[in-house]
């Protein structure tokens, strides 16, 4: 199977090197995708090891090729994953917006690609009522939501919005 795995601006962004190392354990190709902020957590080098494969952060990663490489991404992606999601891509995704190469790949996946989310920010971010609608309207338009999870916080408070862990989404992707 095919994976994009978006990767956002969130301390949980350090799990995506598990996540994409256990993807690819598991027979699928995987092509990780960077906001800039989750260059603050985690290197594009590591995911570049992880999945053998180069990661996409700008639109000047594209020179390779004539053909955008977000538009070929979007087109070969039987998964669309993004873990963690940061309320920004969320509300970028629900609101047809593309200030970066994820966002772009959302909005040129045909409508057939499965399309996973999984959250992570802190609690009052993801309980305010405008992450709240954009997700719902991500809910209506087909994406799955894995999480967000209970537990201690990067912000050090306790609640709602930690990343689900990796097992779980694992099994929740049912592939």
């Amino acid at each position: 199977m095919n994976i994009v795995l978006g990767i956002t601006g969130s301390i949980a962004a350090y799990k995506a090197a598990d996540l994409a190392s256990q993807l690819v354990k598991g027979g699928h190709t995987v092509n990780a995708v960077m906001t800039r902020a989750a260059t603050e957590f985690i290197t594009p080098l590591t995911l570049q090891v992880l999945t053998r494969n180069p990661v996409l952060v700008t639109l000047e990663d594209e020179k390779q090729s004539w053909k955008p490489g977000h538009i070929e991404l979007a087109d070969n992606a039987d998964l669309f994953l993004v873990a963690p999601a940061s309320a920004d891509v969320i509300g970028n995704f629900a609101n047809g917006l593309a200030p970066d190469p994820l966002s772009s790949i959302y909005l040129a996946l045909p409508m057939t690609t499965k399309v996973v989310i999984a959250p992570a920010m802190n609690g009052k971010m993801w309980l305010h009522p405008a992450v709240q609608r954009n997700v719902a309207r991500l809910r209506e338009d087909g994406c799955r939501f894995i999480g967000p999870a209970e537990g201690d916080l990067a912000c050090g408070y306790q609640g709602v919005g930690r990343m689900t862990a990796v097992e779980e989404i694992l099994a929740g992707l049912d592939i």
